[in-house]
């Protein structure tokens, strides 16, 4: 004669199936769906109808904290017309927001031109630091188009630096993070240009930035 206890035991078996099933299917969504955020934010950045390889796959894992401000593998997303390199979206990270990591995307041509800078995740102050973000402002457009050399080392910092970026009413110290992290972003690509676009995944530990004072070039 079948007991309670058995019966019971089928029931939990049958309801632990159950939760785990619902688990991974709520896991493969949530992954879905961060790879079709994912790839939105990278065709603002780089347009669609650039590139015809499979940008989300095409990639390369870094190491630079000095450059991309994380002791963690950065992914750099590459994009490719017939086989020839357009441009590379590099991850990193302003490790100085005024509420801790602001990590960013920054698309950056093989001419060393940004095609745009968006933010993945922050905890800056909601209707202040959060003006980093596009859907709030227009402010992190104003890269686009700019490059290492242009403007000089002086002009990538914010106006009350004496730089050419905005800053944001009462609240400075976020720009100031982003705009550092773009520019130091950008003397990686310098560096690594070559290495950024090779056919191998591999990690790649590169140079230190140049000391205040110095050049690149």
């Amino acid at each position: 004669m079948v007991t309670a206890a058995v019966i019971l035991g089928v029931f939990a078996l049958l309801g632990a199936g159950l939760v785990g099933m619902t688990y991974e299917n709520t896991k493969a969504r949530i992954a879905e769906n961060e790879r079709q955020f994912l790839l939105r934010t990278l065709n603002e950045m780089v347009p669609a109808k650039a590139y015809n390889n499979d940008i989300y796959t095409d990639t390369l894992k870094v190491h630079s904290k000095e450059l991309l401000g994380s002791a963690k593998a950065q992914t750099i997303y590459r994009a490719r017309k017939d086989g020839k390199p357009v441009a590379a979206i590099i991850t990193t990270t302003a490790p100085d927001g005024y509420n801790g990591d602001i990590k960013l995307l920054v698309a950056v041509d093989l001419a060393g031109q940004i095609g745009g800078v968006r933010v993945l995740s922050h905890q800056e102050t909601p209707g202040l630091g959060d003006a980093i973000e596009s859907e709030k402002s227009d402010w992190i457009t104003n890269f686009y188009g700019h490059s290492l050399f242009a403007p000089d080392p002086q002009g990538w910092r914010v106006k009350k630096d004496g730089g050419i970026f905005d800053q944001f009413t009462g609240a400075t110290i976020t720009p100031r993070a982003v705009v550092d992290a773009v520019h130091k972003a950008l003397i990686f690509y310098y560096l690594n240009r070559e290495a950024l676009f090779a056919p191998a995944e591999s990690v790649r530990e590169v140079p230190a930035p140049a000391k205040s004072g110095e050049t690149h070039g």
